[in-house]
């Protein structure tokens, strides 16, 4: 159950949310079919994920829920989760334009809050030991416990049921410059519409 509210039918949102769904497909075949530009398709990924934010924020005044954003920089993916009955962030069921989207390997996303880049907490540190091996401590007999059991990492950027925003840039560009040094932005002020410099670019192109 998604909302803390319980209602028979559709809801506008949900009549919504099949037409953005509808539209997007439509979009992703005529760039597949007509178009193999790189930039075009970078330009689609920043173009669908405006897209789905602004739903979500939408989502989340009319459902009167608390939306969230979740980054994954490892996986190089994103997700939209909400805050359930039991305070917990978990996946919205049935809507597959939530569901985590995973961007094309040679594509990054890069999230930044408050101007400066968000890095999980595996990015923060290197691989090596902060301390030598003769002064670290022996992990192999401490279990911790299953990775399936730990809860998942909070979202980075808050969509309210109020209708304010958590403050965010996320950048869509190529790992590899040498195939196009195009950059597209989604940003938000703190409230909607999300601000997007895709069409600032195309005017200027």
């Amino acid at each position: 159950m998604l909302s803390r509210r319980h209602s028979s039918g559709f809801t506008l949102i949900e009549i919504m949310l099949v037409l953005v769904i509808m539209g997007l497909v439509a979009g992703y075949v005529v760039v597949n079919a007509f178009g193999n530009d790189p930039q075009d398709k970078l330009k689609n990924e920043a173009l669908r994920f405006h897209a789905v934010a602004t739903l979500a924020s939408d989502f989340a005044v009319l459902n009167q829920i608390e939306f969230g954003l979740v980054i994954d920089d490892q996986r190089n993916s994103y997700k939209f989760v909400f805050l359930d009955d039991n305070d917990k962030w978990v996946d919205v069921p049935d809507n597959p334009a939530f569901v985590e989207r995973e961007i094309p390997e040679e594509m990054q996303i890069q999230l930044l809050l408050d101007g400066f880049e968000w890095e999980s907490e595996e990015t923060l540190f290197s691989s090596e030991s902060l301390f030598s091996e003769a002064l670290s401590v022996s992990t192999d007999s401490v279990q911790i416990g299953n990775e399936e059991d730990m809860p998942p990492p909070p979202p980075q950027v808050m969509f309210l049921s109020s209708g304010d925003l958590t403050e965010f840039t996320l950048r869509f560009r190529f790992f590899d410059l040498q195939i196009s040094d195009a950059e597209f932005t989604v940003s938000s002020k703190g409230y909607l519409p999300l601000i997007n410099d895709i069409a600032l670019l195309e005017a200027a192109s």
